[in-house]
């Protein structure tokens, strides 16, 4: 059979994914060029924006098949088989390993008190599940959309993986979106909730932790946390593992590996692969809306959770704790720490908060992993 050079023309549009795209799928492609430049050009959590971004990319592009299951003898698609590691709950932890490496907990051991800074900023979670609640979401849904006021991505991706899957793109976008912007969300929060005399507040200098404590703590939690909860076992377990991995001393080779190679590979797996889940047809809905806009109010209020906890503190220390550093207790590590440091240097340039603010920071990872837990505990399968 021949073809006249119309003809072949014809074929070749037939075959081409430009005859078969959705208005959806442009929509998304649109979105992936939005996030991709404010991963590269606003700098906006780029080390996770931008694999997300071209995640999205991909999986909008038609009949790719990169997603596609096994077919008989026909293997799966690429992202297909990347995405387990979120289905089996692999990824997320890894993560928390490479985090818990990175980690110094030194802040929270000298003054344990941050410790409820930490948990006060978990506060938006539970706000945000009660209003999804409300708007007629499924507990397990609303759960997965509450824990974004945790500002921890790994521990939302985990949490929304085992409890509402099909809510994964729009949770995961928000949780690093309000992550990256910080910056913008807090300080407003900060200045209207505090009195500039509050902001003022020097710290006394942290006391020096020993090798010994650093080198306990990590076992100390992980022992009480999985006890008391089992079911944050993968995400506390490893957290406190690559601390210990660092802490100890003794394997700086495994630690350096968790904190850079490990950690690197697993988030660029980790971005495309939620990416990829940000299919037009399921991710243009009016509940992704409404998941963006719970999510802000989840990130606010767990904010305004850890600045009244500071206020709290501030008047039974006598004004010698500044209420900036309670919303650090979110998850956001370093991010939110250097935002209550830029904010007490503003209302006083010899304020340095930066390391006090990183003692309920560190507090909030721990706390958004055990809201998760209890969350997993009460509507897992």
């Amino acid at each position: 059979m021949t073809y006249s050079f119309a003809d072949t023309l014809v074929k070749i549009w037939e075959m081409s994914g430009f005859a078969t795209i959705t208005w959806q799928q442009l929509v998304m492609i649109l979105v992936s060029f939005v996030l991709i430049y404010l991963a590269i050009v606003k700098k906006f959590e780029p080390l996770l924006l931008l694999p997300i971004a071209f995640g999205m990319l991909l999986a909008n592009m038609p009949m790719t098949g990169l997603m596609d299951g096994p077919l008989g003898d026909q293997p799966g698609g690429l992202l297909y088989y990347l995405y387990q590691g979120i289905e089996l709950g692999i990824y997320p932890p890894l993560i928390f390993l490479g985090i818990g490496a990175m980690t110094d907990f030194a802040p929270l051991i000298a003054r344990p008190s941050s410790l409820f800074l930490g948990a006060a900023a978990q506060f938006g979670i539970y706000i945000a599940f009660f209003i999804a609640i409300a708007l007629g979401f499924s507990p397990e849904a609303a759960a997965a959309i509450g824990i974004i006021g945790g500002a921890d991505g790994p521990t939302a991706i985990w949490l929304t993986s085992k409890l509402a899957q099909d809510l994964l793109p729009a949770i995961a976008i928000a949780a690093y979106s309000y992550m990256a912007l910080i910056p913008m969300i807090q300080p407003p929060l900060m200045r209207l909730l505090t009195t500039k005399k509050e902001r003022e507040v020097k710290m006394e200098q942290l006391r020096e932790v020993s090798k010994t404590e650093k080198i306990v703590f990590p076992i100390v939690v992980t022992v009480l946390c999985i006890l008391l909860l089992p079911s944050v076992a993968p995400l506390i377990g490893m957290l406190m593992l690559g601390n210990l991995l660092k802490e100890s001393g003794v394997t700086e080779r495994i630690s350096k590996t968790a904190q850079n190679e490990l950690m690197n590979i697993v988030t660029i797996f980790l971005g495309i692969t939620v990416g990829s889940k940000a299919v037009g047809e399921t991710f243009l809905k009016p509940e992704t809306l409404k998941i963006i806009a719970l999510g802000l109010l989840a990130f606010a209020f767990s904010s305004i959770g850890g600045l009244l906890l500071g206020k709290l503190m501030y008047l039974l220390s006598g004004g010698k704790i500044n209420p900036l550093i309670g919303s650090a207790g979110v998850s956001a590590v370093p991010m939110a720490a250097r935002v209550s440091q830029v904010e007490g240097q503003k209302a006083n340039p010899n304020n340095f908060l930066l390391m006090h603010a990183m003692g309920p920071n560190v507090a909030g990872v721990i706390g958004s992993a055990v809201a998760a837990g209890i969350f997993f505990a009460l509507f897992g399968k």
